[in-house]
């Protein structure tokens, strides 16, 4: 199904937010689209969201999917992503929810195994509303031959090199259960990244509920949201593998021409399995086995 634009969708595309969970892919420039939307066709989401430029062509069988919902949407202006996704939020309380950029890869424990309806299943058994994330920076071997940086084939990441910190409130107090979180190209080419876009938490899994609102620092309005565990044990966290950063640090003017090589002595060869990014603690099953 195709729509104009995110009004025609919120009020004639209903029936895709009928059941949870659904996936919604922001797609900022031509990117590795195509292996973004079966990655997480794979994953088993309900139905797919993808908010994209009209240049965009996809292949047959994704331009016919029923599950798959085309909104023209353009990502050039302001809130862009927070604007449509508080409207989906709007127009379906209740409903398990992901966002993601093209050329991101959500992993979670099992994901190979068990649909990602299973593991929300287990989740809000533990009373929990949203799954904390981390985007994990992926990027080329050789920005030789991948100038952009982006190479599926041939993708490496840091193995070593994250670390958190207490996020204060506004008196300055640590919050309950809240940490901000650094690593990967954000913090190793940290003078070419804004302060306020260094972190790389997200709590990009979410239950929609009446009066919720995403910020534009992928947090969320109700502060339970964006705890790491409940008080009583940890929970599952999930992991984004993303090229967005070494896409970012690559054709921005201001850093295109410092950065000559991604890899450094902590990076490896990324697998394509949740099993690696768990053995390297960057996301954890909780109580689910």
């Amino acid at each position: 199904m195709r729509y104009p634009g995110l009004d025609a969708f919120l009020k004639d595309g209903k029936a895709a937010l009928a059941k949870g969970p659904v996936a919604m892919i922001f797609v900022e420039d031509l990117v590795e689209v195509e292996s973004t939307i079966r990655h997480h066709l794979n994953l088993e989401f309900a139905a797919l969201i993808l908010f994209a430029p009209e240049e965009l062509a996809l292949p047959r069988d994704l331009a016919q999917a029923p599950n798959i919902h085309r909104v023209h949407y353009p990502m050039q202006k302001r809130h862009a992503l927070t604007d449509a996704v508080n409207a989906v939020i709007a127009a379906a309380p209740g409903i398990w929810m992901y966002y993601c950029f093209n050329a991101e890869y959500l992993f979670y424990p099992f994901c190979e195994t068990r649909s990602v309806a299973e593991m929300l299943a287990f989740h809000t058994e533990e009373r929990r509303d949203a799954v904390l994330t981390y985007v994990i920076d992926l990027y080329a071997a050789d920005l030789d031959t991948h100038p952009d940086a982006v190479c599926v084939e041939d993708a490496y990441l840091d193995k070593s090199g994250y670390y958190a910190l207490a996020r204060p409130d506004e008196n300055g107090h640590p919050k309950e259960r809240q940490l901000d979180f650094f690593g990967g190209l954000r913090w190793r080419f940290e003078e070419h990244v804004p302060p306020a876009s260094r972190k790389i938490d997200r709590i990009a899994l979410f239950r929609a509920a009446k009066g919720l609102q995403l910020r534009p620092n992928h947090t969320f309005s109700d502060e339970e949201y964006n705890t790491y565990s409940c008080p009583w044990h940890h929970n599952i966290t999930a992991a984004i593998c993303s090229f967005r950063t070494a896409k970012a640090l690559k054709s921005n003017a201001g850093s295109s021409f410092e950065v000559h090589n991604f890899r450094w002595h902590n990076s490896t060869p990324f697998t394509w399995h949740s099993k690696q990014l768990l053995d390297l603690g960057l996301m954890e099953p909780g109580q689910w086995f």
